[in-house]
């Protein structure tokens, strides 16, 4: 059997909060100018419980896995399209890749469940837990020890990064039928109904939402009695959703930064703040995707995205796009000159901060 139990994660350093906030104040700037830059900067100082943030070692992790439900034609893509792209990643070709290589972001690839196997890479980390989930339409996508495993492994993988010095975590995955496992996960978990979560995924017609939709609502009916974080993930999967709940847990336990991606990623943090809800503490929503439930499901967890692009691509594109203003954050509040050092003088009739 394999056991896993969740991670203690600390309370935000809310008693640097009045520091934090008169050292943003003290820039030479009217108080607010840099409007979510600020919310940024003290988010992080009480994350990281300094007055001080940084950002070190940014590593975006692709966690990749494949999905019984795909056989129910829920993607209009095959599922071999998992390992093709993993390869892609690997060979250095996929947006992320442009994307990383761009902001100087370290990037990793995790097979947490592709039903291929995968040749050795410097950028793969096999933690492979199965080959591929089971059909949810027919029975459980995962067993709970499979769940367990998915949760320790990616708890592994980021205590890993903490240890070597990284403080943050950009997410991405990628899967075929993973927006089909994350549409029924929001479904399960904020008990709505599933066509209210099932959106075009990696591009549906009409059609085939309708199709898709059709299929979900079979799933759902199967796994009706599913309601905790633990069983959902075990109904419906993946093993790279499972394997992200557990690296979203155990970044924040470190207290880390963690930079959601897109749809699938926020059904992983979704379910890694029912096991503990002090986690979202930690995250950061990096985008707004087109995926049509992802505004809802963002809304459930009481996040703002930072960039609405319209993007739907996952792989953790929309959280490197982000990149730069994480870095802008912690940039103005390390090197922005203050009223009293600039010599500046700050409103009339108010004393400089």
């Amino acid at each position: 059997m394999n056991a896993w139990t969740p991670p203690s994660i600390p309370p935000l350093a809310t008693g640097l909060g009045p520091a934090l906030q008169a050292r943003i104040d003290a820039k030479t700037k009217p108080r607010g100018a840099l409007g979510r830059l600020e919310e940024l900067a003290l988010s992080f100082g009480l994350m990281q419980a300094t007055t001080t943030p940084e950002l070190r070692g940014g590593t975006v992790l692709v966690f990749a896995g494949d999905h019984g439900l795909a056989a129910e034609g829920v993607s209009p893509f095959p599922a071999e399209v998992t390992s093709q792209m993993v390869l892609g990643f690997l060979s250095g070709g996929a947006a992320i890749n442009v994307f990383a290589r761009q902001h100087g972001l370290a990037l990793k690839v995790i097979d947490a469940g592709v039903a291929a196997e995968l040749p050795p890479h410097s950028s793969l980390i096999a933690a492979k837990v199965r080959p591929g989930t089971r059909n949810s339409l027919r029975e459980a996508a995962l067993t709970a020890d499979e769940v367990a495993l998915c949760l320790r492994r990616g708890g592994e993988i980021v205590d890993a990064l903490a240890d070597g010095g990284t403080n943050i975590v950009l997410l991405g995955e990628m899967g075929i039928g993973n927006t089909a496992a994350s549409a029924l996960l929001m479904s399960a978990l904020l008990d709505l109904p599933v066509e209210d979560c099932a959106g075009r995924g990696a591009g549906h017609d009409d059609e085939g939402l309708a199709r898709k939709r059709a299929t979900l609502a079979a799933v759902r009916v199967r796994h009706a009695r599913v309601r905790g974080p633990h069983e959902a993930l075990a109904a419906f999967g993946g093993c790279e959703i499972a394997m992200m709940t557990g690296a979203v847990l155990a970044a924040a336990a470190r207290r880390m930064i963690v930079v959601n991606d897109g749809f699938i990623v926020s059904a992983a943090v979704l379910c890694a703040a029912r096991i503990e809800p002090r986690v979202l503490d930690y995250v950061v929503c990096a985008h707004g995707s087109a995926e049509q439930a992802h505004g809802r499901l963002l809304a459930a967890l009481g996040q703002r995205p930072l960039l609405n692009l319209d993007l739907r691509l996952g792989e953790g594109t929309g959280a490197a796009l982000a990149w730069p203003l994480l870095v802008s954050a912690c940039g103005f509040l390390r090197e922005m000159a203050t009223f009293e050092s600039a010599g500046v003088s700050g409103r009339a009739g108010e004393a400089k901060p």
